[in-house]
């Protein structure tokens, strides 16, 4: 089992949830707001003063936890739909699941999904 967190531009929200809702199985997924401070544009990465803009920070963050054979799927669907091809357009992460659990039905692993 996989988990997938990905940090979108929120304006690119809709394309990706079509995306998702594109695939052929989705175990479905849960949308937070956040927001970010990324990294510089300065040697190295290192701020420069004259990057802030408060008003560019704003994210949202997708979680999705999946079988392992849904996750490439999953994956190229949010980078596809997210992408913009300019700087911030976020990322995906994927970590490795040791076990879920369905509170209401106490079913775990894959049959929780």
């Amino acid at each position: 089992m996989k988990q997938i967190t990905a940090i979108i531009r929120p304006h690119r929200l809709e394309a990706v949830e079509q995306a998702l809702h594109a695939l052929p199985r989705l175990p479905g997924f849960t949308v937070f707001p956040a927001r970010g401070h990324p990294r510089g544009h300065g040697q190295d990465h290192h701020f420069l003063a004259d990057e802030w803009n408060p008003d560019a920070h704003d994210a949202l963050v997708l979680l999705v936890l999946c079988s392992d054979d849904a996750a490439t799927g999953i994956v190229s669907a949010i980078q596809h739909a997210a992408r913009t091809g300019t700087p911030g357009d976020g990322l995906v992460a994927i970590a490795e699941l040791g076990d879920v659990m369905r509170i209401r039905t106490g079913e775990r692993g894959d049959a929780a999904l």
